[in-house]
């Protein structure tokens, strides 16, 4: 059983709040729920879709063919129409958003009072919500009957990777959040915002990223654990900052959200086209942390590695997300393992040139020798502590000689593909410093490459560290700013297949 719901409308009316009161309720009810967001970079106007996708099973990803279309105005129609699976069906009028909630739970054969529990945690148009919605569902009939929920061993919650993000970041000891509002970094920040008086530490929106990462790194050396936050062109600004906490040794986790680019790109879908620059951005030589999750949970656990060692080697950290991990909605485990972490900045002299003991710059080469031999020697304490935790994780038939292999919010799409298909498939978390123990996995593979970029740079990356190529014929690419979708992608791995 899998199901697909299409939401679509206008902006400004209302498609994601329905979205999201049937996830909650489909949740709630003991379904495992996944729904992404596809919108213009527009206030108002414009075709704004979201996809759900349940299922009493774990699902990650959406598909290409839907089973019901909601259609909040004419073009949704006109425009997915096409996508509709045989014997779908269309809700459409020209109704309140919410009628369309009620008619959808009577289709579904969802009990009412499931929605009106949903009405009441909204906090808000309670009345209108209830009467719109009784209208709706009086005028549907029950066309499906859906299965009923597996029971859970676990608890579950509705989640996306931004309030993954700010909640790991919270748990790991947050002080002080600086940013600037870049899609599809913005939503932390609207998170983080609303709760800082609740939870004790400090948000602050600056006037650019310049000015955020330098206040980033004052505050740190005063002794606050800090976080900023920013997309790859806010990132481009962020560099000479980066160098400079390489350089004085300043503990910083930075929050790289992934959009297209290059320049403003397409500012509001998705891609995976900053590998490269939070690997190498910066001049000269300095140690860093790149780490990168796949889901709402890796996005807490993961955030909580990066303070870790941002604080105990003093290095910068930069957690790799993007919009699609962003903005979509996981059922996600409640139960998350944060890596506790101690402040460890002193006050002090700092600078952004080679130093002495006491903090002055230096130009003696012995010591400037010294201060280099000293940061190589970190590297390695940062490599070695990093294969106590873990860097990668495998899925699938483990001993199958097709190996799937890929990073990010690509994993919940792999995931769904794979369940029937001879292949294993390895999720690399950390890319900086890269896992040795990679290399072992790969060997005598048939590797099939999957990337929302057009240049392959993970696999650039892993031909750099281990010296295994991949075939272009095994590389999966999308780059059309759109993310995978599971029956599209298992479609492409059965043709790699061995």
């Amino acid at each position: 059983m899998r199901y697909n719901i299409l939401f679509g409308g206008q902006a400004g009316q209302g498609p994601n709040i329905l979205t999201h009161v049937l996830a909650e309720a489909l949740v709630k009810l003991g379904y495992y729920v996944f729904y992404s967001r596809d919108y213009q970079s527009l206030i108002r106007g414009g075709h704004n879709f979201n996809v759900l996708t349940f299922s009493n099973k774990p699902v990650y990803s959406n598909d290409s063919k839907m089973d019901i279309i909601i259609a909040l105005d004419e073009l949704t129609i006109s425009t997915h129409k096409k996508d509709l699976k045989k014997g779908g069906i269309i809700i459409s009028g020209k109704n309140p958003n919410m009628y369309f909630a009620g008619r959808l739970f009577k289709v579904l054969g969802l009990d009412f009072k499931l929605l009106e529990q949903e009405f009441k945690s909204l906090k808000k148009r309670f009345e209108e919500n209830m009467k719109e919605s009784k209208e709706g569902y009086n005028d549907a009939k029950t066309d499906y009957k859906i299965e009923p929920p597996k029971k859970h061993t676990k608890k579950h919650q509705l989640m996306n990777g931004s309030q993954g993000i700010a909640e790991g970041a919270v748990k790991s000891g947050l002080d002080v959040y600086f940013a600037y509002p870049m899609t599809p970094a913005t939503p932390v920040l609207g998170v983080l915002a609303k709760n800082q008086i609740e939870k004790n530490y400090i948000v602050l929106e600056l006037e650019n990223e310049i000015s955020v990462i330098n206040a980033g790194i004052g505050a740190s050396i005063t002794g606050a654990k800090v976080m900023v936050g920013t997309s790859g062109g806010g990132f481009d600004l962020m560099t000479e900052g980066l160098s400079l906490a390489g350089m004085a040794e300043v503990p910083l986790v930075i929050y790289l959200a992934q959009r297209p680019g290059p320049a403003s790109g397409v500012p509001t879908y998705n891609a995976q086209g900053d590998l490269n620059i939070a690997r190498h951005a910066g001049h000269g030589e300095f140690q860093r942390l790149v780490v990168s999750p796949g889901d709402v949970k890796e996005s807490q656990e993961l955030i909580s590695q990066a303070f870790y060692f941002s604080q105990k080697y003093k290095i910068p950290c930069i957690v790799l997300s993007d919009k699609h991990l962003g903005e979509s909605a996981y059922t996600s485990e409640i139960d998350v393992k944060i890596t506790p972490s101690e402040k460890s900045t002193s006050l002090g002299r700092y600078n952004s040139y080679e130093k002495n003991e006491e903090g002055c710059s230096t130009e003696n080469a012995s010591k400037i020798k010294a201060n280099f031999e000293k940061r190589i020697q970190k590297q390695k304490d940062i490599e070695k502590e990093a294969e106590k935790l873990e860097m990668f994780k495998i899925y699938g038939k483990k001993n199958s000689k097709n190996l799937v292999i890929s990073w990010g919010s690509t994993k919940g799409a792999i995931l769904d593909s794979i369940k029937e298909l001879d292949c294993e498939f390895i999720q690399i978390l950390y890319l900086e410093p890269f896992p040795k123990k990679l290399a072992k996995e790969l060997k005598d593979k048939n590797i099939i490459l999957i990337e929302n970029n057009s240049t392959a740079q993970l696999s650039s990356l892993i031909s750099e560290k281990t010296g295994i190529f991949i075939e272009d014929k095994n590389k999966i690419l999308r780059y059309d700013t759109r993310p995978f979708l599971k029956d599209q992608l298992n479609s492409e791995i059965k043709k790699r297949l061995k």
